[in-house]
């Protein structure tokens, strides 16, 4: 049995759906994430799990047992928010006794449970500190020492690290990781953060208009989306219309307007199916030139346009007639490496299994 059951969750406002019966399971000691755009219902079910709102149909059902029954106040799950909710007028040690407190529990067990939550998000030299006197990572871990101090069953967070630079929010993410690993509590968390998504997760739930769109481990949300939504919401995608010219049972081709000819993989197609091309930039091979390997599609083409970020180039190639694809090319080797110039004749080649067809 799962620790936590959703079953066929809606939450209206007025005439607008914000969760449109949502289905899902989520296990004991699970990094779980609701990932999606604003708007997508995600922290309308949040809320729901944590007691703040109610949904007018379905039901949760912790441990087997159904959270509507349960006051927000008694169940065993706590949250953290992007503001952190932190009393300025208390120490960091004060801040996280707080909870226990409420609970009138003895001073000797407040003080020894304060002193493992600072160990465990390794602020324990730090509990005489005001908030004001500490960085926004440590005001981060403080929040969540708050969170965890009475051992819920359940952390809810909603998207704790939006505030943060890029930087030190990946270095939280490593720190939320490993926190998670030590505590073994299930975390949900809420992002509308692609790469925050795939880099914490064990599985995604990624929400769209009220429903759950594709629900799996990261890597095969990334590498074998459902449908075009998901392809396009998760990191970077070629898409491009194609239709089905030869169906089969591990490899098809597809015919695409000015581009002709191109296999790609996607067993339970037809012939005749309309829909898209979903291929990844960092697929794709481009140089100059290119030896044809087998299994692999092969085009010529010019670089239309360019983006240099770095640690890699990526490439706007145009193959054909009004078709363009993107490449990656990593800017690995040794010495300054050459960025290929607007105009450049190039050649790009993926495998077939690289590029997935989806219907509509």
């Amino acid at each position: 049995m799962a620790l936590l059951e959703i079953r066929n969750i809606v939450r209206r406002f007025g005439d607008f759906t914000a969760v449109d019966g949502v289905s899902m399971d989520i296990e004991a000691g699970e990094f779980f994430t609701l990932l999606g755009p604003s708007g997508c219902g995600k922290t309308t079910l949040l809320r729901m799990i944590a007691g703040f709102d109610s949904p007018q149909s379905g039901e949760m059902l912790l441990d087997g047992k159904d959270l509507a029954s349960i006051a927000p106040e008694k169940r065993p799950i706590h949250t953290v928010f992007q503001s952190y909710a932190l009393f300025p007028h208390m120490t960091v040690a004060e801040n996280i006794a707080f909870p226990l407190r409420m609970r009138k529990l003895g001073k000797g067990e407040i003080g020894e449970r304060v002193r493992q939550s600072l160990e465990d998000v390794r602020l324990a030299d730090r509990g005489g500190r005001y908030p004001g006197e500490l960085s926004g990572g440590q005001r981060q871990r403080v929040a969540l020492a708050r969170a965890l101090v009475n051992r819920p069953r359940l952390l809810l967070l909603d998207e704790p690290l939006a505030a943060l630079d890029m930087k030190l929010r990946e270095q939280m993410q490593l720190e939320l990781i490993n926190l998670q690993k030590e505590v073994g509590i299930t975390f949900i968390y809420v992002t509308h953060d692609q790469t925050e998504a795939l880099a914490l997760s064990h599985r995604i739930a990624v929400m769209n208009g009220g429903k759950v769109e594709q629900l799996d481990e990261p890597s095969k949300i990334y590498d074998s989306p459902k449908n075009r939504f998901v392809a396009d919401f998760i990191g970077t995608c070629n898409l491009i219309d194609a239709e089905v010219s030869v169906a089969g049972e591990e490899k098809m081709v597809l015919q695409i307007r000015g581009l002709g000819e191109v296999a790609a993989r996607n067993p339970g197609a037809i012939g005749g199916a309309k829909g898209i091309l979903a291929l990844r930039p960092e697929k794709v091979r481009i140089a100059a030139q290119l030896a044809p390997e087998s299994d692999e599609n092969h085009f010529k083409g010019r670089v239309h346009d360019f983006l240099y970020m770095g640690d890699v180039t990526v490439y706007i190639v145009e193959v054909g007639e009004g078709v363009h694809i993107e490449a990656l090319l990593p800017n690995s080797t040794a010495g300054r490496p050459r960025i290929l110039a607007v105009g450049d004749p190039v050649e790009i080649a993926w495998r077939y299994d690289a590029g997935t067809f989806l219907d509509g």
